[in-house]
């Protein structure tokens, strides 16, 4: 199913246009990567089957919804995320997934996210859905930062749904419209509902949690590594490992993200004070012990150096 129609390259809004429309929707995102004057985007709102939806695109090099947005404005929705132009990733809980055309993904707006369009160019279709509405109707709360292929029954199904509003098609009647969203929900639950949700019981849950806690308050040692953190939570080093591999990543990864998140924040505080604390200084208090080795991890993580992580107010 081919849902990408025809693009209209004159992007009419510029970064600040386009923040605030999309704000009133979506919540806080911050498109960065791009001159201010050069940006341009569009945010358009449509209806399908009677439930908002959101064709937006940019030409930023990434856009990024951080902690701090998150925290203001309290947006508790998720969102299936549907590629309309453009390839481009995704990076939501330690996970990064590839947002090509015939792909959907889930984005929960409660944690932060960024997008790395290919060529600085993304168009994506967003469809929301109220936390509180789709966990009561599912009996379960999936998981951000998931990505499925369209070309399943239920990817198929969902395409179709909502191709007449991408098309700026004929839209069903007001009568069928609530039977219709349940159905849609039907179908997120079909492409996202864990198929090993038993197998992950609460108790393993609550230790992964103290375990990321763990190395959150650790990270910012260059000698603290999976040895370690396994070794403060009482648990086998290949243990450790099945709890991450359960959930699509490794200890490794999720300690070196940590201490990357870390430095952004320095980064921005750097930024913010105005001071002229050494980069390579910043990169060793968030624990890495060769520099050149965080450049490259920092560049493939946000899309530029470490020297150019400008506050963007």
């Amino acid at each position: 199913m081919d849902l990408r129609g025809d693009f209209d390259t004159d992007l009419a809004m510029d970064y600040e246009a386009w923040r605030i429309a999309l704000r009133s929707i979506c919540g806080r995102y911050n498109p960065e990567g791009a001159e201010l004057k050069a940006f341009a985007g569009s945010v358009r709102a449509l209806s399908i089957c009677g439930s908002p939806a959101v064709d937006l695109s940019c030409n930023a090099h990434r856009v990024e919804r951080t902690n701090r947005d998150v925290r203001l404005d309290g947006m508790k929705h998720f969102y299936a995320v549907i590629p309309l132009a453009g390839r481009s990733s995704m990076v939501q809980n330690d996970r990064v997934v590839d947002l090509a055309l015939g792909n959907i993904a889930l984005v929960d707006s409660a944690r932060p996210v960024t997008y790395f369009p290919e060529n600085r160019f993304g168009r994506w279709l967003t469809l929301p859905f109220p936390r509180k509405s789709l966990v009561s109707h599912l009996g379960l709360e999936p998981e951000g930062g998931l990505c499925r292929r369209g070309e399943t029954p239920a990817g198929r199904a969902l395409f179709s749904l909502i191709q007449d509003a991408v098309d700026g098609g004929a839209s069903s009647s007001a009568s069928a419209e609530p039977y219709v969203q349940l159905a849609i929900y039907d179908l997120v639950g079909a492409l996202f509902a864990p198929s090993d949700l038993p197998s992950i019981s609460s108790h393993s849950d609550k230790l992964f949690k103290r375990i990321c806690s763990i190395i959150k308050d650790r990270s910012a040692d260059p000698a603290f590594g999976p040895a370690e953190v396994a070794i403060e939570a009482g648990i086998s080093l290949r243990y450790l490992q099945k709890l991450f591999t359960a959930r699509n990543s490794s200890c490794t990864h999720f300690i070196n993200s940590a201490r990357l998140n870390h430095a952004a924040c320095l980064l921005h505080r750097r930024a913010l004070l105005n001071t002229s604390q050494p980069v390579s200084e910043i990169a060793y208090a968030s624990g890495f012990s060769d520099y050149t080795h965080f450049a490259r991890q920092f560049r493939r993580r946000f899309g530029h150096p470490p020297g150019a992580h400008l506050l963007i107010r």
